[in-house]
C-alpha cells in the first residue's frame, strides 16, 4: 500500500516535471509530415546526355511529307532507306511513288533505276501511275527510249498488263516528241508481245500527229489499218482530224468527198465542230459561198450553227469586203437567240473597222458593254487601229485616256498604236506626253518609235524635251541607237548646255555600255 502511494506520487511528480520542462522534440505540422513521408528520388547514376533517347517511329505519312519537302537527292535516299530500316516497316506504293517522283524531278535517273530495281523484290501492290509519271519526266529530258522502258516495266513490277490508258499515254508522249518511228514500233510491240490491240482513241493520237505535221498520206494509211478491226474503226474524231488536215493543205474538194463518205458509207452523224472545220476551211480558201451552203446543210440536217460557225462565216465575208452579208450574219445570230459572246462581238467590230464604219463599231461596243459582255484588249485595240487608220487619232487618244480610268486593261500594243499615229502626225508634244504616261504604267515604247521621236524632237529644236525624254526612256530600260544620242549630245554642246550635257552623259553611262559611250562622246566632241 505504501509502495503504491509512493509509485503514484512518483508518477505525479514525473508528469509535473514533464509539463514544466520544455519539450526536446520539435513540433511537426501535418503538411511537413506528409512531405517527409514522400520518398525522395534517387540521385541519377549517369548524366542525361548518356541516357539514350527513345527513337520515334516514322509512319508512312510522315515519311512522305519528309521526302516531299527535301531538295537534296542524297537526303531523299537517306530518308527512304532510314525509314525502311525501321522494325516492322515496309514501304508501300505511296512511299515509292513520292521517292521516284522526287528523284525524277531532280533528274537523278541513276537513283531512279536503283529504286525501281528494289521494287521488283517488294510484295506490296503497285499501280501503273508510278510509271506514267516517270514517262513524262523521261520525255522532258528527251530520253524517249526510257519512256518505252517505263511502259515495259509495268507488267513485271505491277504484275498486271498495262492498261489502254498506259498505251495512250506512252503513244501520246512519243508522237508529241516527234518520235513517229518509235511510236510505230511501240504499237507493233503492244500487239505482238502484249496482245494489246489499240482502240480507236489510241490510234486517233497517231492520226492527229501525222495530220499536224502535214503527213496526210501516212495518216490515211493508219486509217485504213483502223478499218480492219471493229475495236479501232474510225469515228467522228478520226474523220474530223483528216478533214482538218486536208483543209489546212487547201485540198477542199477532197475534204468534202471525205465528209460525204463519212455520212453516206459509215453512217456517222457530223456535229457542229466537224461542220466548223469545213466552214473555216472554205472561208480561208476564199470560197465563202461554199461555206454558206455548208451552213444551210447543217440546218436541214438538224444541227443548228453555233456562235463559232457564225463568227467564222462573218469573218469570211469581212475578208471579202462584203460588209452587207457580214451584217446579215450578225443579225441572224441575234435573231436565232444565240447569246453573243466576246468572240462574236469582236469579230463583227473588226469587220466594221476594216470597212471604215468606225462609229457603228463604237455603237456595237456600247451594246456589248450594256449586255455585260466585257471586251478585252484585242477588242479595244481593233477600234484604236480603226480610229488611227481613218484620221481620228485624237479620238483614239481620248479613248485611251478614258479606258484607263474605267477599269479596262490595256496592253503595250494599245499605247503603241496611238503613239505611232501621233508620231506620223508630227504632234511631238502629245507624243512626248503619252510616252510619260506609258512610263508611269510600266510600258516601254517600241524601239524604232522611240528613236524616231527623239530625232524629230531635236530636229524641231526641242533639245531640252528630247534630253528629258531620253532620260525617262533610259530609266525604263531603253537603250537608244548610238547615232541618236550622239547627235543629241552634239546639239546640246553646240548650244553650250554643258552642265545638262554632263548630267545626260552620266545617266546614259549607267544604262549603256561605258566603252560605247566613251567612243560616242569623243566623236561628238570632235
Amino acid at each position: 500500500m505504501h509502495s503504491l502511494k509512493y509509485n503514484s506520487g512518483r508518477a505525479r511528480q514525473f508528469s509535473t516535471s514533464i509539463s514544466k520542462e520544455p519539450s526536446m522534440v520539435p513540433w511537426i505540422s501535418p503538411v511537413h509530415y506528409i512531405r517527409a513521408k514522400s520518398p525522395k528520388p534517387d540521385p541519377p547514376t549517369e548524366s542525361l546526355a548518356e541516357i539514350p533517347k527513345k527513337s520515334k517511329y516514322i509512319s508512312h505519312e510522315s515519311a512522305i511529307k519528309l521526302i516531299k519537302h527535301e531538295k537534296d537527292p542524297h537526303c531523299v535516299l537517306k530518308i527512304f532507306n532510314m525509314v525502311g530500316n525501321q522494325r516492322g516497316f515496309n514501304h508501300n506504293h505511296s512511299t515509292y511513288a513520292v521517292t521516284l517522283h522526287k528523284l525524277a524531278c531532280l533528274k537523278q535517273f541513276e537513283h531512279v533505276d536503283s529504286v525501281l530495281h528494289q521494287m521488283t523484290y517488294e510484295t506490296c501492290k503497285f499501280h501503273e501511275s508510278i510509271f506514267l509519271d516517270l514517262m513524262a519526266h523521261f520525255s522532258k529530258s528527251s530520253l524517249h527510249n526510257r519512256v518505252v522502258e517505263m511502259f515495259s516495266a509495268i507488267q513485271p513490277i505491277v504484275r498486271e498488263k498495262p492498261s489502254l490508258k498506259a498505251v495512250s499515254t506512252c503513244l501520246n508522249i512519243l508522237v508529241d516528241s516527234n518520235q513517229v518511228d518509235l511510236a510505230r514500233r511501240f504499237l507493233l510491240h503492244t500487239k505482238t508481245t502484249l496482245y494489246l490491240h489499240p482502240n480507236t482513241c489510241i490510234l486517233n493520237i497517231l492520226v492527229k500527229h501525222l495530220c499536224k505535221n502535214g503527213n496526210l498520206e501516212s495518216a490515211f494509211e493508219v486509217v485504213e489499218e483502223m478499218k480492219l478491226s471493229d475495236a479501232s474503226y474510225p469515228n467522228l474524231i478520226t474523220y474530223s482530224t483528216l478533214m482538218d488536215g486536208l483543209c489546212e493543205k487547201g485540198r477542199l474538194e477532197e475534204a468534202i468527198n471525205l465528209f460525204e463518205e463519212m455520212v453516206s458509207k459509215d453512217k456517222i452523224v457530223p456535229d457542229a465542230l466537224t461542220y466548223h472545220i469545213l466552214i473555216n476551211g472554205f472561208c480561208r480558201g476564199g470560197k465563202v459561198d461554199c461555206a454558206v451552203k455548208i451552213v444551210d446543210f447543217m440546218r436541214k440536217n438538224g444541227c443548228n450553227p453555233n456562235i463559232f460557225n457564225y463568227s467564222t462565216l462573218m469573218n469570211g465575208f469581212c475578208k471579202e469586203g462584203n460588209l452587207h452579208e457580214a451584217k446579215m450574219v450578225f443579225n441572224e445570230m441575234k435573231g436565232v437567240g444565240l447569246h453573243l459572246d466576246k468572240i462574236g462581238y469582236t469579230t463583227f467590230i473588226n469587220c466594221l473597222c476594216r470597212a471604215g464604219e468606225i462609229d457603228e463599231a463604237i455603237n456595237v461596243l456600247k451594246e456589248m458593254e450594256e449586255k455585260d459582255c466585257k471586251g478585252d484588249h484585242i477588242t479595244y485595240n481593233i477600234i484604236l487601229v480603226g480610229l488611227c487608220r481613218y484620221d481620228r487619232t485624237y479620238g483614239a487618244l481620248e479613248m485611251l485616256e478614258r479606258l484607263a480610268y474605267e477599269g479596262v486593261y490595256l496592253d503595250k500594243s494599245s499605247y503603241r498604236i496611238v503613239l505611232n499615229s501621233l508620231c506620223r502626225l508630227g504632234d511631238l508634244q502629245k507624243a512626248t506626253g503619252l510616252v510619260g504616261v506609258m512610263g508611269s504604267r510600266g510600258f516601254l515604247p517600241h524601239f524604232a518609235t522611240s528613236n524616231e521621236l527623239l530625232v524629230n524632237l531635236y530636229e524641231a529644236g526641242s533639245v531640252v524635251d528630247a534630253a528629258m525624254l531620253l532620260v525617262v526612256l533610259v530609266q525604263m530600260g531603253f537603250n537608244p541607237e548610238p547615232r541618236v544620242w550622239s547627235r543629241l549630245i552634239e546639239v546640246m554642246c553646240r548650244e553650250r548646255r554643258l552642265l545638262a550635257t554632263f548630267e545626260l552623259v552620266d545617266v546614259l553611262t549607267k544604262g549603256t555600255n561605258r566603252e560605247e559611250c566613251r567612243i560616242i562622246t569623243s566623236e561628238s566632241s570632235i
